[in-house]
């Protein structure tokens, strides 16, 4: 490439670097024995026997790659099967498979809002949707994170074009959430089109795992759905739900990161469709999952932390200088624990943290052991 080039990344990257924001990859073993507080694998049905035997049958049947886009030859009977299962288990009548969420939600809020059309999205929803929206043409206003009183005379303000709401039910950085019932009633008041990313709710919240949707009493209430299969659900790919029969053809029609894709491997489908099985059957456990989050929260209290209430699996801890929380991060890895440690522009200047992802089968001594490394780590 030319010198020009080279020396513009460069200098680019270094002054990343100066700031403490360089990122760079690290590969993980599959045998590491640190105690894992960082991934989504909030069920660990990543290795639960059911879905490994799932994956395993469908790589014998079917390969290991869906070897075309879903138009093609790439959407399977896996595929259709997953669609009707996570439709039901949601509440909607139609769902469509897609390969990311960040594919997902960028097909949705790139697609479906146009120019002239306004979009109200919470201040934290994800890149993802924030990419799509400014794709899309359509005027973009962010009102302060969970704040529904801004939201709501943002749309007393609207008039009378067609109108989005986006935010999500559990946000990735901070573990916490809106009123969604609330939220259901301004959108039947207002008749804007609700999406709401259920990512980091599924699997954890509600009474048979559907989201926090299900949990406040207001299954089905969004217009459209953005759910993962790579998180609590241990698998791969994403998927949109809807009402509307048109919002899905449109996706199947329009949306460029699932026309020309090579479909997700029939393997990950299989994959999910067992875990959704698997979560379903949890149900007498999620009690469990909520007080395992509170007591988190509590203890990092009494430690003198300050963390937000709430029984989501993700609990932020603000440092706020990017350095102090790699250097976090780094001595709760030489004790045993591998942390995420996040820096904007994934968080807000200022707010750079630990984020630590609770998950199925944390015991009393991992959190004390826990408390006190990380004392250690910040002394």
């Amino acid at each position: 490439m030319s010198e020009a080039l080279r020396r513009r990344l460069a200098e680019a990257l270094g002054e990343r670097a100066s700031r403490g924001l360089l990122r760079r990859l690290r590969a993980r073993s599959a045998d590491d024995p640190r105690v894992n507080l960082a991934d989504n694998d909030y069920l660990g049905l990543s290795r639960h026997p059911e879905v490994l035997a799932a994956a395993a049958e469908a790589l014998r049947r079917w390969g290991a790659s869906a070897s075309a886009s879903p138009l093609v030859t790439g959407y399977t009977e896996l595929h259709a099967a997953l669609e009707s299962a996570l439709a039901e288990w949601h509440g909607y009548p139609h769902a469509l498979v897609m390969n990311s969420g960040y594919a997902a939600n960028a097909a949705v809020l790139g697609r479906l809002p146009a120019s002239g059309d306004l979009v109200l999205a919470d201040r934290l929803v994800h890149a993802s949707m924030v990419e799509g929206i400014l794709r899309s043409g359509a005027r973009l206003i962010r009102f302060p994170h969970n704040d529904l009183d801004a939201l709501e005379m943002r749309l007393a303000e609207a008039g009378d074009r067609p109108t989005f709401v986006v935010t999500e039910s559990v946000y990735s950085m901070d573990g916490d959430g809106p009123d969604l019932a609330r939220l259901a009633a301004l959108r039947d008041r207002h008749g804007f089109t609700w999406v709401l990313d259920e990512a980091h709710a599924t699997g954890w919240h509600g009474a048979t795992g559907s989201g926090l949707q299900e949990e406040q009493g207001v299954r089905g209430a969004a217009d459209i759905v953005v759910g993962t299969l790579g998180k609590a659900l241990g698998s791969q790919g994403a998927y949109v739900l809807c009402r509307d029969a048109e919002v899905r053809d449109t996706l199947v029609n329009l949306a460029g990161e699932f026309v020309y894709s090579t479909h997700l491997a029939p393997a990950a489908a299989a994959a999910g469709l067992a875990a959704l099985g698997v979560a379903r059957a949890l149900a007498p456990e999620r009690p469990a999952f909520h007080a395992l989050s509170r007591e988190w929260r509590a203890g990092l209290a009494e430690a003198g932390f300050a963390v937000p209430y709430g029984t989501s699996p993700i609990v932020p801890l603000v440092f706020g200088d990017p350095s102090a929380v790699l250097r976090a991060a780094e001595a709760l890895s030489s004790s045993g624990f591998l942390v995420s440690a996040i820096r904007p522009p994934t968080v807000p200047d200022g707010t750079a943290r630990l984020r630590l992802s609770l998950r199925r089968g944390l015991r009393e001594v991992d959190r004390e052991a826990f408390l006190s490394a990380l004392k250690g780590a910040v002394a």
